[in-house]
Formats: structure tokens, C-alpha cells, sequence
């Protein structure tokens, strides 16, 4: 588990949750039952790897957001390590939550417990494929491995060319660090493993979509009604999975 704990959800605002939530659906997501922790409109869809949190409310979107408990004692020792929050509800009253944002401003949500139920553990891949990345623009990934190797020691892939680009294990979700000008917010990567299908498919629902958007290869992008971009790839775009190192040292990391 990394320091910000295990994955729950990438988190989402979503004004019109209704059809965000038909068009997750759509694509095979299954919803998700979810518990009483939120006043505002929610929901969760998955694909029984990765969970969407839809929300209706106002806030910094989109966030990864991660469950750690004792948030408490936490947040003051990642203070003591020079960690700035945006977000910090601490009280025996009300729902902990810790807000934080990376060196470019990608943002980090904590929270003290779930705030929904899987109704599937294991699940099935969407018409999508299987999720292989979560991916952040960055202006310098080495830069940033500085923030993300200090909470997630793991790195589980790196490439040097053509634009650097690390791929870290942050409690159970693979994020990865991109500086490809094509990428121009956090974004969901997934490997298709029916390009035809997914095509023939996209033009039936006459979904808004992009042939070839210049990111790392990949053949479509999509954008949701709350405008998450979903990126569907024939391969992973670092290659097959290794291991490439255990415990890596963030100081090892040029400032």
C-alpha cells in the first residue's frame, strides 16, 4: 500500500450525473452500491478493476482518491515532510478527508473509509478494454517522480524516448507520469483488444470520439459527458509488464 493508501475511485464532477452514469453503463461498466457517506448526488461504475466516482458537487475535478485510515496521524506526518494540503476536514463529527495536489497540479483526495460497496468483485472488462493506466500530464516526469516516488515507492515501468514517462503502482492504481503534449488532463488508458468491435460500436452510439488524438498511439479517444478522456490502445504503449524496481529511493531523483 503507498503512503496515501489503497485506490478507491477516480473521482469525477459530473453535473449531469444521470447521463454520465448511462454512458459508463453503456460501455459495460456495472454500478456500484454505494453507502450514505455523501449528501450530494453519487455513483460508482466499474469494470471490476477500476472504479469511477461520479459527483454532483463542486470541487477540484478530476482527483485520485485513496482510503487511509487514521487520517489524523497521517496528515501530520506528511506535514512534518513538507506535504501541503488544500482539503483537510479532521474531526470526530464528520467524514475525514484530506486534499493534495502534485507538483502540477494533479489532485489527491484521502479519505478515512469506502464510500461504496463492490457488487462485483471480480468483473468484467468494458467494451473499452482492460484498464492499463491512469495518466497525468506533467512538464517534467523526473521532476515529478520526486512527489509520487516519496508515496509510492514502485515503480512498475520507465521510458526514456521518445518523452520520458514513468508508470508508478499507487496503492493498486497504475499512474502514470506523462509529458506528451497531447495529453492535456489525467485520463484513462485502456488496451482494446477488438479495435473493429470498439469502432463499430463507437459509430452505432454515435458516441463523440477522436481517431488518432496523437497521444502514445493510441486509435480512439472518447469523451464522457462529464468530459473524462478515455483512450483506447491495441497495445500498452511501455510494452509488456516487468518489474523494474521494488524500492525505489525518490531521493535517487534529480531535483
Amino acid at each position: 500500500m503507498s503512503g496515501l493508501g489503497r485506490f478507491l475511485e477516480f473521482s469525477v464532477l459530473a453535473p449531469e450525473i444521470l447521463d454520465s452514469l448511462g454512458y459508463y453503463k453503456m460501455l459495460g461498466f456495472s454500478e456500484q452500491t454505494i453507502g450514505d457517506t455523501w449528501s450530494h448526488k453519487y455513483a460508482v461504475l466499474s469494470d471490476g478493476v477500476l472504479c469511477i466516482g461520479l459527483h454532483d458537487r463542486e470541487f477540484d475535478s478530476p482527483s485520485i482518491s485513496f482510503v487511509q485510515q487514521d487520517l489524523g496521524k497521517h496528515a501530520r506526518a506528511m506535514s512534518d515532510h513538507g506535504f501541503d494540503f488544500t482539503v483537510m476536514h479532521l474531526d470526530e463529527d464528520v467524514f475525514n478527508e484530506l486534499g493534495l495536489s502534485d507538483r502540477d497540479g494533479n489532485r489527491i483526495t484521502m479519505l478515512e473509509a469506502r464510500t461504496f460497496s463492490n457488487t462485483d468483485e471480480y468483473g468484467n472488462d468494458s467494451v473499452l478494454g482492460t484498464w492499463f493506466e491512469l495518466s497525468l500530464p506533467v512538464r517534467d516526469t523526473v521532476r515529478s517522480a520526486r512527489f509520487w516516488g516519496s508515496v509510492a515507492p514502485t515503480v512498475l515501468r520507465i521510458r526514456e524516448e521518445p518523452t520520458t514517462h514513468m508508470r508508478f503502482d499507487v496503492g493498486g492504481a497504475p499512474v502514470g507520469l506523462s509529458e506528451s503534449i497531447a495529453l492535456e488532463q489525467a485520463s484513462l488508458c485502456f488496451k482494446c483488444p477488438d479495435k473493429d468491435a470498439l469502432m463499430a460500436f463507437i459509430t452505432r452510439h454515435d458516441l463523440p470520439h477522436k481517431k488518432y488524438p496523437g497521444y502514445e498511439g493510441a486509435f480512439v479517444a472518447l469523451t464522457a459527458p462529464e468530459g473524462t478522456k478515455l483512450y483506447a490502445f491495441e497495445e500498452d504503449f511501455l510494452g509488456e509488464s516487468i518489474v523494474v524496481d521494488e524500492d525505489v529511493d525518490p531521493d535517487e531523483f534529480p531535483t
